[in-house]
């Protein structure tokens, strides 16, 4: 579960280094000079190469949450009761927690 949420911080974080990496590409357009052309293609191909990694991140992750989801529904479909007791105890727990504050 753990595994699971630092993978989606780590796509949201990508997510947002790209876009600034983006801007900042904007920005410097209009800049001139040898070293900033160097600078501006190293990054578009850094950049390049984070999008299909981002992309690839996303589907991995996308297809651990189905084949979860397929898992659980699975085990509530083989265990019906035990199912029902688990959201019996897990709802119990919450309410006292939540009755706490």
């Amino acid at each position: 579960m753990t595994t699971d949420v630092n993978k989606d911080k780590l796509v949201a974080d990508l997510k947002v280094v790209v876009a600034d990496a983006e801007e900042l590409l904007r920005a410097t357009a209009s800049q001139a000079g040898e070293k900033v052309a160097v600078a501006r293609e190293r990054i578009q191909a850094s950049l390049a190469t984070a999008k299909v990694k981002l992309g690839e991140a996303e589907r991995a992750l996308l297809e651990k949450t189905k084949e979860a989801a397929r898992a659980t529904d699975d085990y509530v479909r083989e265990n019906p009761w035990q199912a029902v007791g688990i959201a019996a105890v897990a709802g119990l727990v919450l309410g006292i927690l939540i009755s706490r504050r």
